[in-house]
């Protein structure tokens, strides 16, 4: 461990942390591979169309971003562990009926066919976005301070590693001896959920509301959250770029057909690859573990979204099965640069009552984005083809790098260790 940084690791002695951070670990591997599940048994059961994967993102964004304000005001203004338990506890529930219309022999859910499974999905964006909203300002009522950069960096770490290992057991559990299983999946992920569930019921500390907050309608609470993010240029430049860095470099959501159809692989192949990213971003979170972004987060930030942008486009012409893990291993590792530097600034910049509106918006304008980022790489994809429409988003993600740093010179400039 003598790799690691002291000050690094003694983020650990909290015990209310470690729980989080093993809760939000199994919550990512619980979500993940319910999601992957739901992404396989449509394209390789209904639909082999790049555009119905996009459907799914959108299928779960749209209510998302309706009630993403109204959960930001409720994060604000209620225990955050008693949120973060009861949404958990949805989606145990969820995982289980998963696992109805997937078994070979209940016809329960089954005669919905994908409409079930769509309604799922846009059941749980709504879940989402209560999670979305609660998760990180919580970690802010766990720790210190001094702590914020590097609480950001573990739990980005949990995430990550969640999200390595939940496509890869869908895909192996899935494609088992050449038969596809999505009850299996389902019900593997219903366990590893209601263990997460149990770990937020250990936490002591209950994340209750800042005495700070006002008493005030919805509509206003809304209200002010908005006005702070737009006023805050430093926050909105941040949340700006990973925005559309997401929105154009969905490559992700494209990973089902371009394993199929470009590789020429089967589910299993496709759920070592869809981690690739995720690899990639647990590796950097080691680095940055040693080597926290810091006096040059603002340059970091920059061009990690520049070098995102540039490994997209070479996964895009990928042809080989390990040149485009390699190529989507570089994107996830960079793309985490900019994930641990935004999050640092909007716990650093963002007062204790605001932090669940605040959280909310930014889970708008990134959350949201890589749902409505798959929906633009499905669309581009039937219009452009496979590959041009993921060489085309990381196109778009440069370009926006460019945009950004012209309207705000000052973030180029800067360094998280002032606040």
């Amino acid at each position: 461990m003598s790799f690691f940084r002291r000050e690094s690791l003694q983020v650990f002695e909290n015990r209310d942390f470690r729980l989080f951070i093993l809760a939000r670990f199994l919550l990512t591997l619980g979500v993940q591979m319910q999601f992957s599940t739901i992404y396989l048994q449509i394209y390789y059961e209904y639909s082999k169309e790049e555009l119905t994967l996009g459907l799914i993102g959108l299928s779960e964004a749209v209510p998302f971003i309706i009630t993403s304000l109204f959960s930001g005001h409720y994060a604000d203004k209620l225990h955050k562990r008693r949120i973060l338990i009861v949404t958990t506890f949805l989606l145990v529930v969820s995982g289980c009926l998963l696992s109805l219309n997937a078994h070979a022999h209940i016809q329960l859910l089954k005669s919905a066919g994908m409409l079930a499974l769509f309604g799922m999905v846009c059941a749980f964006g709504i879940i989402r976005s209560f999670l979305a909203a609660t998760a990180n300002p919580f970690i802010s009522q766990l720790v210190p301070r001094n702590m914020y950069t590097h609480s950001a960096t573990w739990n980005s770490t949990a995430w990550h590693t969640g999200a390595i290992l939940g496509p890869v057991l869908s895909g192996l559990i899935y494609g088992y001896n050449n038969t596809f299983n999505g009850y299996a999946c389902h019900l593997i992920e219903t366990v590893v959920l209601v263990l997460a569930m149990l770990a937020f019921i250990l936490i002591r500390n209950s994340g209750a509301p800042h005495m700070e907050m006002k008493k005030e309608s919805i509509f206003d609470s809304m209200k002010v959250g908005l006005q702070f993010v737009f006023k805050q240029k430093m926050v909105l430049s941040a949340i700006s770029l990973d925005l559309f860095a997401v929105l154009f470099g969905g490559a992700v959501a494209l990973i089902p057909a371009f394993t199929d159809k470009i590789l020429h692989l089967g589910p299993s192949a496709y759920g070592l690859l869809r981690t690739a990213p995720a690899i990639g971003a647990v590796f950097m979170a080691m680095v940055m573990v040693v080597y926290p972004p810091g006096k040059k987060a603002g340059l970091a930030l920059l061009w990690s979204v520049v070098a995102f942008g540039v490994f997209t486009i070479l996964f895009a012409f990928s042809t080989n099965y390990w040149v485009a893990f390699l190529m989507l291993f570089a994107t996830g590792a960079f793309d985490n640069v900019s994930v641990v530097v935004r999050h640092s600034i909007l716990q650093l910049m963002t007062p204790d009552h605001m932090r669940g509106r605040v959280s909310a918006i930014n889970s708008i304008f990134i959350g949201s984005s890589n749902e409505i980022g798959a929906f633009e790489s499905g669309l581009t994809a039937k219009l452009m083809g496979l590959v041009n429409s993921i060489a085309f988003g990381g196109i778009m993600t440069i370009l926006t790098v460019g945009i950004v740093d012209r309207a705000n010179k000052k973030l180029r400039r800067l360094d998280i260790t002032d606040f």
